[in-house]
């Protein structure tokens, strides 16, 4: 079996197709494609696990497969002998750009996050005003610093985290009015 980080490194950085782009554009997702990192789940499993219909599931599990960012293994019985298909996330979306992933971004970690007891969140908002320079530096070492640990090796015994980071202009604090929605930026997803 591969190693899915070895798997992930497969794959250079790039901007999304038109249908990828769609495809990373929901929430509910993106959330299939984090349940689906460490262990294979089928489309039944998947449904459980985010309370949904299995045909509703299964309708976004083959969009994610039509696009290469999950991918069907071998079929297995399930516990009555129906024939099932597990699926598992193939890191794609790390090395997928996409103008369009912000909200849904926002919306699968929000989802995460209220699941999660107030005594296990850490959370920390920071404000800045350093020069372009300096603030380019600090984008480039977060960027740095979560491919870092994004390439070690995931260990199964341990407990998943996720990691949420958001840098953006706050144009609360400067008095100039909030910019017009352009060109969407860039996003790295998983």
């Amino acid at each position: 079996m591969v190693d899915e980080h070895q798997h992930r490194r497969e794959f250079v950085a790039r901007e999304a197709t038109d249908a990828e782009a769609k495809a990373l554009a929901s929430g509910l997702r993106l959330r299939m494609l984090r349940i689906t990192l460490d262990e294979p789940l089928t489309n039944r499993e998947i449904a459980k696990a985010l309370g949904l219909n299995p045909a509703t599931a299964l309708h976004h599990v083959r969009t994610l497969v039509d696009t290469g960012y999950l991918e069907a293994l071998e079929p297995r019985r399930g516990n009555r002998g129906a024939r099932e298909i597990p699926y598992r996330a193939t890191g794609k979306s790390w090395y997928t750009r996409t103008p369009f992933a912000e909200a849904s971004m926002l919306e699968a970690f929000l989802a995460e996050f209220e699941a999660v007891s107030p005594d296990e969140r850490d959370l920390v908002r920071l404000g800045l005003r350093l020069p372009a320079d300096q603030m380019d530096e600090f984008r480039q070492r977060l960027r740095d610093l979560v491919q870092e640990f994004h390439d070690r090796p995931s260990d199964l015994s341990a407990e998943p985290w996720s990691v949420f980071i958001a840098v953006h202009p706050d144009h609360s604090r400067t008095g100039r009015p909030r910019p017009q929605p352009g060109a969407p930026r860039s996003s790295t997803l998983e």
